[in-house]
């Protein structure tokens, strides 16, 4: 298959295309702009719709009402960005309406730096709007797994009937990197999905009957029912994480972490092994459904220690790999902050203190 070499930003947003995404809001903020530059010469040429929208807030909105009609629908922002898209998000999770958005993340907290970081891992995970709400959460560590989980996240969208977040960052959003592109969508194929949505869409249904856009209404045992119905399925992707195991067989010190923290980590392990270190790695694909059995694959007799590698300070993603190692093994962090970029070199040493 052909490879082409395209920046991060713009290979989501043409994978989005490819996957049938017809409309798309926005607004500018470093390091994302890239996303709604390249989808406003994209869409129309595809007969689909870009507006950049006044603010974070309308875009959202937007996305809402268009994904409500049986489009598929995205958003992008950065960090600060998406915390204004946050209550738009919880609508769409209250109403049951599959779409898309983008994190490029930025340095933080508030408006930050404009470099990359990976300080919105708890807001991606455990608190991404109002009312306790899930999603799947999507991590890619290079340009072609961003393509790929781009790519599915509206199939995940449509079959779950709720948001998907790519959590991406600075590096893998401005980073080239060659890539083959998932097929193009035809103009059947797109129509047949919009289709597919007409019994509850917004699409103006006879007289007497409605869209279902808004699940239980103001009635509160039927609402809670809504809500376990939800609680049901976010408990059903546990089996759907997705992770990656590399040299963990005899490792006496792991690295893990996720997106570009952990690709470096994957550098850092081979180096350590060249000088007979047993290193390996863990790294998570999917951070919502977190992959708590991929721990289960270390070898605890033998491991002395696992390192938390990620671009926060405080450390985010560690919380969750406590839960996983459930005290079998001493963990340490690793970490950069404020659009500081992690070494492997740096990784490599406090691997070694471990190990001590």
């Amino acid at each position: 298959m052909e490879r082409v070499l395209m920046k991060g930003c713009e290979a989501i947003s043409e994978a989005a295309v490819r996957a049938g995404c017809r409309f798309f809001a926005g607004y500018p903020i470093t390091p994302q702009n890239e996303i709604p530059e390249y989808m406003a010469r994209r869409l129309p040429e595809v007969g689909g719709q870009f507006v950049q929208s006044e603010s974070e807030v309308a875009a959202i909105n937007m996305v809402y009402g268009n994904a409500s009609s049986g489009v598929r629908a995205m958003t992008s922002s950065s960090s600060c960005g998406i915390s204004l898209k946050s209550e738009g998000v919880s609508y769409c999770a209250m109403a049951r309406i599959p779409m898309v958005y983008v994190n490029v993340s930025r340095g933080g907290p508030g408006v930050g730096t404009i470099q990359p970081a990976q300080q919105d891992y708890h807001q991606a995970t455990k608190a991404s709007g109002n009312g306790g709400f899930r999603m799947r959460v999507f991590a890619p560590a290079t340009v072609q797994e961003a393509v790929d989980m781009t790519y599915k996240a509206f199939e995940y969208a449509d079959k779950d009937r709720n948001p998907v977040l790519i959590l991406a960052d600075g590096v893998i959003g401005s980073v080239l990197e060659p890539v083959v592109l998932p097929p193009q969508k035809t103009e059947e194929e797109v129509a047949a999905i919009k289709a597919g949505k007409d019994e509850w869409a917004a699409i103006g249904h006879e007289l007497g009957s409605r869209a279902w856009i808004n699940p239980g209404g103001w009635d509160n045992l039927l609402y809670e029912s809504v809500n376990k119905a939800a609680d049901d399925m976010y408990k059903a992707w546990a089996e759907e994480a997705e992770y990656e195991l590399f040299m963990v067989e005899d490792a006496e010190v792991i690295l893990t972490g996720y997106g570009i923290s952990a690709r470096i980590a994957r550098s850092a392990v081979k180096a350590l092994r060249e000088e007979g270190i047993k290193a390996g790695l863990v790294r998570a694909k999917t951070v919502f459904p977190f992959p708590y059995k991929a721990y289960d694959a270390i070898n605890y007799d033998i491991c002395k220690g696992i390192l938390d590698v990620e671009m926060s300070i405080p450390a985010q993603f560690v919380d969750d790999v406590k839960v996983a190692v459930n005290g079998r093994c001493p963990i340490s962090c690793y970490g950069r902050s404020a659009g500081i970029m992690l070494s492997k070199f740096d990784m490599m040493d406090a691997a070694k203190a471990m190990l001590k």
